[in-house]
């Protein structure tokens, strides 16, 4: 990687220099030969949350042998609004108040087992957090076409033939890396990669953080009243101390140890960094922030290391002025080759884009 622009390697092996339109590449060219790990409905929760964490997934398509469909993405999104509706009933029963026409069918008999501690099929929790449905496209969708629902904030889409067969799973992170690892063969794309983030107008907004002394629970709370995906842990100061995602819910369940949740936000950002250097058999302390004088490529190259969603903008005291997810990185990628992604109103968490602000 080149430490000024953050680009790959003229000089990688395996990387090429003669250029091509990434807007043609097929879909269905990124997942080749993917082995999808795939959830039965019948599957109870917690099990499922297991495969996801044996398989190291943040999500997994929901199969449906009943009606042979798919039904849906269970993610780590939806194992928060499940843990937040079991450890606070008061609201389920609330819920359980309201019209048909304001919760579907599914809901209600997720809420009716919650209630009486019974197991819960996964297919019932399939895309409660309303945050990332099912959506597929054929093998033949352009990585264009890809690139500009991802830039408007879907994260994942199922590669499916004419005949709803499954050809693999396409994220975010896919495309981002695929992109970035291929730039010497994308000029366009090589180009905006060696814009700063301030050029490209992305990096600053308002940012919904929680205090480091809080407790987990807390910022879980914020995180779903928010509809985000991820907060920053700022000290009393305003100064950035770590950040906790959706994903970071694994080292609760994986090891049952719900005290966790009223643990402090420090605390806990202490042994998820513990855990994954235990993990990865390293002592790995990820760094979410960049300037807002960092190259897009930097940036890029910052999310790919750390494998996260996204990276914290601060300024020169380290304070947390914005955010840059991979939902900017692909908007980006989009309107560059003549789109109009523009991240949606409902995923402010994905977005630094002032726009998409409520």
């Amino acid at each position: 990687m080149d430490p000024i622009t953050g680009l790959p390697s003229a000089h990688r092996e395996g990387v090429t220099t003669e250029s091509h339109d990434w807007t043609l590449v097929k879909a269905v060219d990124l997942v080749a030969n993917q082995d999808v790990i795939v959830i039965d409905g019948d599957t109870p929760i917690e099990e499922s949350c297991e495969i996801l964490i044996k398989n190291n997934l943040s999500s997994a398509p929901v199969y449906d042998s009943s009606t042979k469909s798919y039904v849906g993405m269970f993610d780590w999104a939806d194992v928060m609004t499940y843990l937040l509706i079991v450890l606070k009933k008061k609201d389920a029963f609330e819920l359980e108040k309201k019209s048909k026409e304001e919760l579907s069918d599914e809901f209600r008999k997720l809420l009716r087992l919650a209630l009486q501690c019974q197991p819960i099929p996964v297919k019932l929790a399939s895309d409660i957090s309303n945050k990332n449905p099912f959506y597929s496209v054929l093998p033949e969708t352009s990585l264009f076409q890809v690139t500009e629902l991802f830039g408007s904030g879907t994260h994942r889409v199922a590669v499916m033939d004419a005949n709803n067969h499954l050809k693999g799973i396409l994220t975010q992170s896919n495309v981002v890396s695929y992109l970035y690892d291929n730039a010497r063969q994308f000029p366009e794309i090589e180009k905006v990669l060696t814009k700063t983030i301030e050029e490209l107008g992305i990096g600053k907004s308002d940012v919904i953080s929680v205090n480091s002394d809080s407790f987990v629970l807390d910022a879980l709370k914020i995180m779903r009243e928010n509809s985000l995906s991820s907060t920053a842990v700022v000290n009393s100061g305003g100064v950035l101390c770590g950040n906790i995602s959706m994903s970071d819910i694994k080292y609760i369940l994986g090891s049952y140890r719900h005290s966790l949740l009223w643990r402090t936000c420090q605390q806990f950002i202490s042994h998820v960094r513990s855990r994954q250097g235990i993990d990865d058999g390293q002592d790995r302390y990820p760094v979410f922030d960049v300037r807002l004088s960092s190259t897009l490529g930097h940036v890029v190259a910052k999310l790919m290391a750390t494998r996260a969603h996204r990276v914290w903008v601060v300024n020169e005291t380290t304070n947390a002025i914005g955010v840059v997810s991979l939902t900017d990185v692909l908007s980006i990628f989009a309107r560059q080759a003549g789109g109009t992604a523009e991240p949606s109103r409902k995923r402010l968490s994905d977005s630094s884009n002032p726009k998409s602000s409520e």
